[in-house]
């Protein structure tokens, strides 16, 4: 009879690859099964309509894929991909796509490129680099003449590209600070801007560059529109809606979450699908609300792009990687995965990982968790409502830290059906770590805001009921990145982040890690072990030492006396990641320097190196119990890794 792992390997495939010579009998075989992708699929980013079909672009496969769906068969019809630029590197997915002149054009990330894809000719050409490795064409619009307008990070600059000449230019600094500009809209004679960092709306004159201030919103704007004399942008759950030459400017609340998209009719009638909850608004100027018209047709689905068809239907594209259309008269929804409908899907980079032994690894990808069955090698895949950022298991159920809601979900494993806890709230949308207390059955989770604003919080969130203490600012003017939980003494340590949401300049310069009792609620005690160390990955607390591993300075690691409050040991790793202690020992797997993992104790011992760089979030172990054999990531492959210590490196 096969084992667990011989059945899996039977399915998917085995390669070993030695790390190290042959070992005495003492030592577990070293070496990396590899199982096929690890986090499959077929989410977007990018999305425009143009006569009948659709235009999307995937996110985390490399290379991106451009796929043309037709709107009345509901099926790809034909897909090209985004090729690497010798000069800049590797896109990954295109945020902003726009239509003009018989080409879809797609401004891509982490290299900030643009590409354009001729509806004819099916010939894909990169275009022009608006900075380095690293940056994002957030928005891309196309005025009526066909001049393109990009809107950028991290400059924060709206960039004009002219498609007859090839000409490009920018309108400089738009606001002090600011580093994205994450929407933009043009007409005749200006570029209407959304600036995520200051809130700020603004119009920019085509012609002379002049830039002047239309609305100041109460958070960042990621939304923004025009149809006749007005601009609509969104700012928090506020709508703003202005003429276009700043009179008659109106707020309207969206309620409790925020529009993600909205479109426009002829007559001013707007649409739009609110985040997290994904349902359809209605709204008119003058209306002192949204209206409400329809539940959400992919329920706490990210909408990329909304459209309207000539039969009273709207479209809307689910960055999950799904189409709708929305029956206005009636209200009725119908969805289609845009796998099924022929969308080439791929290996992208995980977002999290967790081993239930001798059952099944999870994996979190983009709005969608895999699932590899050790018992039969099978492999399954459903929806998830966001990025899962954090695994914990609790008896049948699993519980999911989700990014950008903020919301917490548990998974039933044996029937993986998905419930809500509810959302973090207090602006709390980027959950980092989650931990599960036995002691008094909580889960513990420790978040960082988005935006403009430094104050992180550590939540604590009842399993059965979803009833949730947020304890914000428990670090005062930091976020926190990582927790590590000592059950037996009623403690959770924190660790801190000194840039918070990123928004705004930060008033600490050291990261600070802190004790917090979890009977009396309150912080017992706060240090900061390395000065001018500015941001903590991770901590795990073993044996009277808090370890911790630095995100800035990167791979900077400490070991700590929770007697003494001073570190013990410390050193330098090849870069951040997550640690984990096993068997006595810790570990950690780290980023750069091909991917390695070590051994921490008085020093850094590498244990494995060439596994790669392609966690989205941090690299992880996740050990076997009574085994050497850690289960992993080499390249966006799923991994099965020896690591025993007591083993020579080669």
């Amino acid at each position: 009879m096969k084992t667990p792992l011989a059945a899996l390997a039977a399915v998917l495939g085995t390669v070993l690859l030695t790390t190290a010579p042959a070992q005495a009998a003492t030592c577990e075989p070293p070496g990396v099964e590899k199982f096929g992708p690890a986090s499959v699929t077929g989410a977007i980013v990018g999305a425009s309509v143009h006569e009948g079909k659709a235009y999307v672009v995937t996110r985390g496969q490399k290379p991106p894929v451009l796929a043309e769906f037709d709107l009345s068969t509901r099926k790809v019809v034909r897909s090209v991909t985004l090729p690497d630029a010798p000069a800049t590197g590797e896109p990954e997915g295109a945020w902003a796509t726009a239509v003009s002149g018989g080409k879809v054009y797609a401004g891509t990330y982490p290299v900030p490129d643009l590409y354009s894809f001729d509806l004819a000719t099916g010939e894909v050409k990169h275009l022009h680099s608006f900075g380095r490795n690293g940056g994002f064409v957030w928005s891309l619009a196309a005025a009526p003449d066909g001049t393109l307008y990009a809107g950028t990070y991290p400059d924060g600059r709206v960039w004009e590209y002219r498609p007859d000449t090839g000409a490009v230019r920018n309108f400089g600094v738009l606001a002090a600070g600011e580093r994205y500009v994450r929407a933009v809209a043009a007409d005749a004679g200006n570029v209407y801007a959304g600036l995520l960092d200051k809130g700020r709306l603004v119009a920019i004159d085509r012609a002379s560059g002049a830039v002047r201030e239309l609305a100041q919103g109460p958070g960042g704007i990621g939304v923004v529109a025009e149809h006749g004399d007005r601009v609509l942008a969104v700012s928090g759950t506020t709508l703003i809606d202005v003429r276009k030459d700043g009179t008659d400017l109106r707020r309207v609340p969206t309620g409790a979450g925020s529009l993600d998209a909205i479109v426009s009719t002829p007559d001013g009638t707007v649409y739009g699908t609110t985040r997290p909850d994904g349902a359809v608004h209605r709204y008119r100027t003058g209306d002192e609300a949204l209206t409400r018209i329809a539940d959400a047709p992919s329920p706490g689905d990210e909408t990329r792009r909304l459209a309207l068809t000539g039969e009273g239907a709207l479209v809307g594209f689910s960055g999950s990687g799904g189409m709708w259309t929305l029956d206005l008269p009636s209200a009725k929804a119908e969805f289609v995965d845009l796998i099924e409908a022929g969308l080439p899907s791929g290996a992208e980079r995980p977002q999290s990982m967790l081993l239930v032994p001798n059952r099944a690894v999870y994996i979190g990808g983009h709005f969608s968790m895999d699932v590899r069955d050790l018992r039969t090698g099978e492999h399954r895949r459903f929806r998830v409502p966001g990025e899962p950022k954090d695994l914990v298991r609790r008896g049948n159920k699993i519980y999911a830290a989700i990014y950008p809601s903020g919301q917490i979900i548990a998974i039933d494993m044996r029937t993986d059906e998905v419930t809500s806890l509810g959302f973090l709230g207090h602006g709390q949308q980027r959950p980092w770590d989650l931990e599960y207390d036995p002691r008094t059955d909580k889960l513990l989770v420790a978040s960082a805001p988005l935006g403009a604003k430094l104050d992180g919080a550590l939540s604590v969130v009842d399993p059965d009921t979803g009833k949730t203490d947020v304890y914000e600012g428990v670090i005062p003017d930091q976020s926190l990145m990582s927790l590590s939980l000592d059950s037996g003494a009623g403690v959770v340590y924190l660790g801190g982040d000194v840039l918070g949401g990123g928004g705004t300049p930060p008033v600490r310069t050291s990261a600070s890690v802190a004790a917090f009792d979890l009977k009396t609620r309150t912080v017992l005690w706060q240090v900061d072990p390395v000065q001018g160390n500015r941001t903590f990955q991770d901590i795990k607390v073993h044996d009277g030492l808090l370890y911790g591993v630095y995100k800035r300075n990167s791979g900077a690691w400490i070991a700590l006396d929770l007697a003494t409050r001073t570190v013990r040991h410390q050193g330098s790793l090849s870069g951040y990641g997550e640690l984990t202690v096993h068997r006595g020992r810790v570990f950690a797997s780290v980023f750069f320097g091909g991917g390695n993992a070590y051994e921490l104790g008085t020093e850094a011992k590498l244990l494995a190196t060439g596994l790669g760089d392609e966690w989205y979030t941090n690299p992880q172990l996740h050990f076997e119990p009574g085994s050497w054999k850690a289960w992993a990531l080499s390249g966006r492959e799923l991994a099965r890794i020896g690591l025993d210590p007591r083993c020579p490196q080669s």
